[in-house]
C-alpha cells in the first residue's frame, strides 16, 4: 500500500470523496503528505508511480495508474482512464471513457471526453476539447480553443489551434 484515504472528506456531485495520505516515499512524494481526492481506492492504484495530488479530484469508475499524475485542479472522473506517463493538470478534465497516457499532458482548461484518445508526446491544452471517438497521437498539439471531434485523428506534429475545428473522419498529419 502506498496511500490510504484520509477521514478528510469532501462531496461533490453528492459523490464523497476521501483525501489521500502517503504511506511511503516515491518520486517527490514523501510519507506523510498528503494528496488529492478520490472516491475509492480503485480510482488509484497502489502499484507504480502515480499520485493525485492539489485539489485534483478522480472519481467514478476513473483509474489513474503507472507513472501519471493527476494535480492542480484537475478532475478525472466517469471511466476515463489516465496512465503511463501521463499528466493531468491545472483545470483539466478528462471524463466519460476517454484515455490519456504515454507522455500526454492534458492542462489549462482542456478537456479530453467521451471515448477520445489522447497519446504519445501529445500536448492539450488552453480551452481545447477532444471529444467523441477522436484520437490525438504522435507529437501534436490541440490549444486554444480547438476542436478535435468525431473520428478525426491528430497525428504526427500537427497543431491545431485557435477557434479550429477537425471533426468527421478528418485526418491530419
Amino acid at each position: 500500500m502506498k496511500y490510504k484515504l484520509t477521514k478528510n472528506k469532501k462531496t461533490i456531485k453528492e459523490i464523497t470523496l476521501y483525501q489521500i495520505e502517503a504511506l511511503k516515499d516515491f518520486l517527490n512524494v514523501k510519507k506523510g503528505d498528503l494528496g488529492g481526492w478520490i472516491e475509492k481506492e480503485s480510482n488509484l492504484s497502489h502499484r507504480g508511480d502515480c499520485w493525485v495530488s492539489g485539489d485534483a479530484m478522480v472519481y467514478g469508475d476513473a483509474m489513474v495508474y503507472g507513472r501519471a499524475w493527476v494535480y492542480g485542479d484537475a478532475r478525472v472522473f466517469g471511466d476515463a482512464w489516465v496512465f503511463g506517463d501521463a499528466m493531468v493538470f491545472g483545470d483539466a478534465r478528462v471524463c466519460d471513457n476517454a484515455q490519456v497516457s504515454s507522455n500526454a499532458r492534458v492542462y489549462g482548461d482542456a478537456w479530453v471526453c467521451d471515448n477520445a484518445m489522447v497519446f504519445g508526446n501529445v500536448r492539450v491544452y488552453g480551452d481545447a476539447w477532444v471529444s467523441g471517438s477522436a484520437e490525438v497521437t504522435g507529437d501534436a498539439r490541440v490549444y486554444g480553443d480547438a476542436w478535435v471531434t468525431g473520428s478525426a485523428e491528430v497525428t504526427g506534429d500537427a497543431m491545431v489551434y485557435g477557434d479550429a475545428w477537425v471533426f468527421g473522419d478528418a485526418i491530419i498529419t
